[in-house]
């Protein structure tokens, strides 16, 4: 049987990931889009020969893992090496995903994604949970969780879709503003997704 697959989403410093954390506490696994994507780029024979065919054998390193500074550098400020790089590896994560969702036998999953629309991802998922911050909650956060300047995560936000886009195709919303409950929020939207 399929489970009820909820896409969790949030600009940066959201807080999708303390959102995901709570999901996870009330027993709903959930699939984390970037760390399985590194894992998969890093054990899959598919993906290793795709890349490799589409950039060059020094994108793996010695070691056989993925060079993630020679990617980097391939990638940056060439938007065609990067719609290249995302059309290898965001079928395979979707493919996993979906395979991961049946796998795990529970009636509701969830799935944390930075990308869901422009990965394609939004097709594979029922309900779509938008977390919400004020965007100076969100600057602060990112400025100390990732020892970045306020000016360079301001030009990530810029890179994103927009708020205002991503609330209008969101199911659900849960602000995370530091004063409303997430326990709270969490918990109704799991209880509406039951109900159903």
């Amino acid at each position: 049987m399929q489970p009820h697959k909820i896409a969790i989403i949030g600009g940066i410093g959201s807080g999708k990931s303390v959102v995901s954390k709570l999901f996870r506490l009330m027993n709903i696994p959930v699939y984390d889009c970037d760390s399985e994507a590194k894992r998969l780029m890093n054990t899959s024979a598919t993906l290793r020969t795709e890349l490799t065919k589409a950039i060059d054998e020094q994108v793996y390193g010695a070691d056989g893992q993925i060079d993630r500074a020679y990617l980097a550098s391939y990638m940056f400020g060439h938007a065609e090496h990067v719609a290249l790089v995302n059309s290898i590896v965001h079928p395979a994560v979707r493919a996993h995903f979906k395979q991961w969702a049946i796998d795990t036998h529970a009636p509701i999953v969830a799935v944390e994604t930075a990308i869901l629309f422009e990965s394609k991802m939004d097709a594979d998922v029922d309900s779509i949970v938008w977390v919400s911050a004020p965007i100076e909650t969100r600057i602060a956060r990112a400025v100390q969780r990732d020892h970045s300047s306020e000016q360079a995560i301001r030009q990530r936000m810029k890179s994103q879709m927009s708020d205002a886009e991503l609330m209008k195709r969101a199911d659900h919303i849960i602000q995370n503003d530091d004063t409303t409950s997430l326990i709270a929020q969490v918990k109704q939207v799991v209880e509406k997704i039951a109900s159903k």
